[in-house]
């Protein structure tokens, strides 16, 4: 078994690479989330649960596409990322100004809950 590429446990031959590149070919216009579910038909990949390992699969692909070793379609869309580029909140200004006295005449703070010591 000539091993060419691994990724998450699952060993990906010579053969495995011919399989995947026909695939390609085959379906030219297919999204890159249709390659992988084909995949995971073509070769049984499921989860305990029964269902596709289709996220395994697209990330091995991409694995495999960045060794050169296939050549994945364009993405057909960029999935919308709000945190990518979310503003920084607002710098929140706290008063530093030194309180001149002792702790003891200040009294004691109010509304915390310490947690009980057993």
């Amino acid at each position: 078994m000539n091993v060419v590429f691994e990724y998450r446990g699952r060993r990906v031959t010579a053969s495995d690479l011919c399989q995947v590149r026909a695939l390609i070919a085959a379906h030219p216009q297919a999204s890159r989330r249709a390659l992988s579910k084909q995949l995971c038909a073509a070769w049984q990949w499921v989860q305990p649960n029964g269902r596709p390992r289709d996220m395994v699969c697209r990330g091995l692909m991409l694995g495999l596409h960045r060794a050169g070793l296939i050549e994945l379609p364009p993405l057909h869309r960029h999935p919308h990322n709000p945190l990518a580029r979310r503003r920084p909140p607002a710098t929140v200004a706290i008063d530093r100004t030194p309180v001149p006295a002792r702790l003891r005449k200040l009294g004691g703070v109010e509304g915390i809950v310490y947690p009980q010591r057993h």
